[in-house]
């Protein structure tokens, strides 16, 4: 419940800061912007799932790997639409963090460190939004 609320309030804070770029930039770095705020809300779900699936690893361990493929998708996705160094480096240390993670599942850790994981995800939200 509580991981439902952060997410909604997340989400409008987004939400809010796409609108306020959308009033004071142009349509190209508005559709950035929005895009960058949509891939950031997208991965803030996919890292949510991680931390619950690696918190239930006993029951099915493959739900880590499939959000952690997601992950990957949503940084393929946001990846290509950026030019911001900020953001760049944010999304080299998420996928460094995804990649330790998964190695570590490959080599039969249950309960992997995603402290990387979730730093890197909350600093790509806090570069969409500044």
């Amino acid at each position: 419940m509580a991981k439902a609320t952060r997410h909604r309030r997340i989400t409008v804070a987004l939400t809010l800061t796409a609108l306020t770029l959308t009033a004071a930039a142009g349509c190209g770095a508005v559709d950035k912007a929005l895009d960058c705020v949509r891939t950031a809300d997208a991965i803030a779900t996919s890292v949510d799932n991680l931390q619950q699936a690696v918190s239930n690893a006993s029951n099915d361990p493959t739900q880590a790997s499939e959000a952690l493929d997601e992950i990957d998708k949503e940084l393929g996705n946001l990846g290509d639409k950026t030019d911001n160094a900020d953001l760049s480096k944010a999304v080299d240390d998420l996928r460094t963090g995804v990649k330790n993670v998964r190695d570590a599942i490959d080599q039969g850790d249950a309960t992997p460190d995603i402290t990387p994981v979730t730093d890197a995800a909350k600093e790509i939200g806090n570069v969409c939004t500044s």
